[in-house]
């Protein structure tokens, strides 16, 4: 997009006007274009850089966002550049599989029939549908919370549905279970891979361009499909007959996808909380934070993913099991007498919260009000990860959880603000039961 500053002076001696057009948008470093000189008596025009430039900048801008770089977040390049491989290995691969399975099904064969194929062609999209369905059922709710393990999950269920594929020919009085098989793996992938691609979009959109984002997104893939398709037919055209350079080239391919993946999911920073990320920024927190409650200084990124890898070595268990065990929105027909005891006991805890937290057998049980917020479901579960360290030391104490809360919760949440981190709302599976809930005294019935 162009964008004109024009500069008027208007020196004594005669009038004259200069117009600079500049090019970029907002967000993105402004580069000068040409400049305009206009007099009474004559106009001089003077460009800069040369039309190869401009048309590579025309042709680059069909690819990539308006005003990139500085609207999209830095991790936007490795991830595409990682993910634009991936796929490309994909469609080359795909390639190979579908000429698998068409010979699969008879095609080329004088014995085989139209119906017969047709049929079979259609059972194999029918029962991806339905396994798309199901997946949804069960885990849609899940997906954008954990965008990166859903990433990798989809594109292994990819990469099994291709090798399910290709194993098709060597069975053929199970070809129908394979081919099924295989479609309901693929049907994951899409249910997954766009639903994870949605949520990447909105964090990679820094200009709240997301649309933008997702056009030049299908730009990219569709490049990658017609290199991947053109390579992906010269490949099968060579090895065809050959059945060991197929395997071969079709487990090189997969292994390259696998790696390409895990490399695009590592270049990501997200910045969402999740009940994963939110345990280690709290542990990271305790451990190096809360004595300076000014400054962000060693909560940063770089530190954080160093702080990472040191967890993974000392506690990775003890925190992984809490975290686990940590439950939102508990029904309430699963309390029994006991536990409405010990709820009445620490009630008082959490008076002026829309949640409340009940701790038995080393599980951390979260009621959530029905009238609670995006943070207070947040803030729900930081008070919950506080409260299971103190069990982790062999104690419960809904005082001293309660007491961190209140001198400490504030610094940290202004703490994970100022990196930049989203602390709207925590990324969770949905909550199925809410509670309602009113305080009196021990002698007083629980309602």
């Amino acid at each position: 997009m162009d964008a004109s500053h024009p500069q008027v002076e208007a020196p004594a001696a005669g009038a004259w006007v200069t117009v600079e057009e500049w090019s970029g948008s907002s967000g993105s470093t402004l580069s000068r274009t040409a400049v305009l000189t206009a007099s009474a008596s004559s106009l001089t025009s003077r460009r800069f850089g040369s039309r190869w430039g401009r048309i590579g900048g025309r042709l680059l801008g069909a690819f990539v966002p308006e005003g990139f770089p500085g609207s999209v977040t830095p991790d936007y390049v490795p991830f595409q550049v990682w993910d634009t491989l991936q796929g490309l290995s994909t469609y080359i691969r795909a390639m190979l599989s579908t000429q698998a399975l068409l010979g699969a099904i008879g095609v080329g064969e004088q014995s085989a029939t139209v119906i017969g194929a047709t049929f079979q062609w259609f059972l194999r999209d029918l029962t991806g549908m339905l396994g798309g369905i199901l997946f949804t059922f069960y885990q849609g709710s899940n997906l954008d919370s954990n965008a990166k393990m859903w990433r990798l999950v989809a594109d292994f269920m990819n990469d099994l549905g291709m090798l399910m594929d290709l194993l098709s020919p060597l069975f053929p009085s199970s070809l129908i279970v394979i081919m099924c098989l295989g479609s309901i793996s693929r049907s994951f992938t899409g249910v997954a891979s766009g639903a994870t691609r949605a949520a990447l979009t909105q964090h990679f959109a820094l200009a709240k361009n997301a649309a933008d984002i997702s056009a030049k997104e299908g730009s990219q893939e569709t490049l990658a499909t017609m290199l991947g398709m053109g390579l992906g037919m010269l490949l099968a055209h060579i090895t065809r007959g050959h059945a060991l350079s197929v395997w071969a080239s079709f487990l090189s391919l997969t292994m390259f996808h696998m790696y390409a993946n895990y490399k695009a999911v590592q270049s990501l920073s997200l910045v969402t909380l999740n009940y994963e990320r939110s345990s280690i920024l709290l542990k990271y927190f305790m451990q190096h934070g809360e004595g300076n409650s000014g400054t962000t200084a060693g909560f940063s990124a770089g530190a954080y993913s160093s702080f990472l890898v040191k967890l993974a070595e000392i506690d990775q268990n003890e925190t992984a099991t809490r975290v686990r065990q940590l439950r939102d929105g508990r029904g309430t027909h699963t309390v029994s007498n006991f536990d409405r005891l010990e709820i009445a006991e620490t009630a008082s805890y959490y008076t002026n919260a829309n949640y409340f937290l009940l701790d038995k057998e080393d599980i951390v049980h979260v009621f959530i009000h029905k009238q609670a917020t995006s943070a207070d479901v947040l803030k729900s579960f930081i008070h919950a990860l506080v409260l299971a360290n103190s069990m982790q030391k062999g104690r419960s104490q809904h005082a001293e959880a309660r007491k961190w809360m209140e001198e400490k919760y504030s610094i940290f949440i202004t703490k994970l603000q100022m990196e930049g981190y989203s602390t709207e709302r925590l990324l969770s599976r949905s909550i199925v039961w809410r509670a309602h809930w009113l305080h009196g005294g021990l002698d007083e019935k629980l309602k």
